[in-house]
């Protein structure tokens, strides 16, 4: 069995890092405007949407406090504090394993910034070391980016490994009958990418399902627990269905953020590789972007009996008519996109390599436009 530790790769070089998280911010700040485009489509709703950049704004958030953390990577700091761990081959995102410390660093941040120094007492210092002493302040240095990546982590709204269920109203269809989408997402240890999963659930329960003490912690735990990337959606689906008798799950989403490949980082496997090392892109530019989305529709209900005189609502769901894929894949219906600055799009056009007619193609351009091809 190979050692997925194998695949990881620590970033010790200074500018490299620094490169690499100016990278991710430019990456996810084009995800919002590709969102945009795809609920221009109507591939996806406005609520959708709204989901969608939450986690995205969140996962931008957390890129921010780490690379406070590590500005001063390769640098003399007095100690060592190790570099950022980043999956080389399957993901080019960090490992879980930082989300994990950064959340428990996140529960600590405000002792630790009770016993700092202000930032403007560490500019005062370091001015004075640079003058006085007529040296770089580099220790300094690091214990100030130790107070920003605390005050990243103080402010909240980070995307951690565990993000769990959030339950918004969409609109009552009846008297007892509550539309609700259901959005949660994790950061998959298995494969380092971060998840987001969308459900549209209709409940036929006495208490709407935000405010029910009982139904809402359950459904929460429920929901977590099979979060992960292993399982098909119509296995995660209809373990909801048939242990929650008063919540029907209409309509499932889940959203794989990534891979993230770079010529200068990752090292990618098949036509890819090839497009990035032809592409010769300028800094900052050497990326391409998968975004993997699987859906999962009700196509009916029946209805079967719970006790001795009772019945419950049951969905049937459907899955890819297509050459039999719907039982292999687990879902109504499957679609991979990538994401690339137009150098990279222009070789990947001229190459045309097999396996790409099928992958929605959204290209950067000029000002940071978005375009579907």
């Amino acid at each position: 069995m190979t050692d997925p530790t194998e695949d990881h790769v620590g970033l010790i070089d200074t500018y490299a890092s620094r490169r690499y998280f100016r990278k991710f911010e430019t990456i996810t700040g084009h995800l919002t405007r590709v969102a945009a485009t795809m609920q221009g489509e109507g591939a996806i709703t406005k609520d959708e949407v709204r989901v969608i950049t939450g986690y995205l704004m969140a996962l931008t958030y957390s890129f921010r406090a780490l690379s406070m953390k590590y500005l001063l990577v390769g640098r003399d700091t007095g100690r060592f504090f190790g570099s950022l761990a980043m999956d080389k081959r399957d993901s080019g995102f960090p490992v879980a394993a930082e989300l994990l410390t950064m959340a428990n660093d996140a529960q600590q941040a405000q002792t630790h910034l009770a016993n700092m120094p202000s930032v403007e007492q560490y500019k005062d210092d370091m001015v004075r070391e640079i003058i006085g002493e007529r040296s770089t302040p580099t220790r300094l240095q690091f214990a100030l980016s130790q107070r920003l990546y605390y005050e990243e982590l103080a402010k909240g709204d980070l995307f951690w490994a565990q993000n769990d269920p959030v339950c918004n109203w969409l609109g009552n269809l009846g008297e007892n009958r509550r539309r609700f989408m259901v959005h949660w997402a994790v950061y998959d240890s298995q494969i380092n990418l971060p998840v987001i999963y969308m459900m549209e659930v209709e409940d036929t329960g006495r208490v709407a399902l935000p405010k029910d003490e009982r139904r809402w912690p359950e459904a929460q735990a429920h929901l977590m627990a099979q979060s992960l990337g292993a399982l098909k959606l119509v296995t995660i689906a209809k373990g909801f269905d048939e242990d929650f008798d008063d919540l029907h799950p209409k309509r499932l989403r889940r959203i794989h953020v990534g891979p993230m490949y770079s010529h200068e980082y990752t090292e990618q496997s098949g036509p890819l590789r090839d497009v990035l090392a032809e592409a010769r892109a300028p800094q900052g530019q050497d990326w391409a972007l998968v975004w993997s989305t699987e859906e999962l529709e009700s196509e009916r209900t029946v209805d079967e009996r719970s006790g001795w005189f009772g019945t419950v609502e049951r969905e049937i769901f459907a899955l890819d008519p297509f050459g039999g894929r719907g039982g292999e894949t687990g879902a109504t219906r499957t679609q991979r996109s990538i994401i690339l600055p137009q150098s990279q799009f222009q070789v990947l056009a001229e190459k045309n390599p097999s396996g790409f007619a099928d992958v929605r193609k959204f290209v950067v351009g000029a000002g940071g436009r978005v375009l579907r091809y």
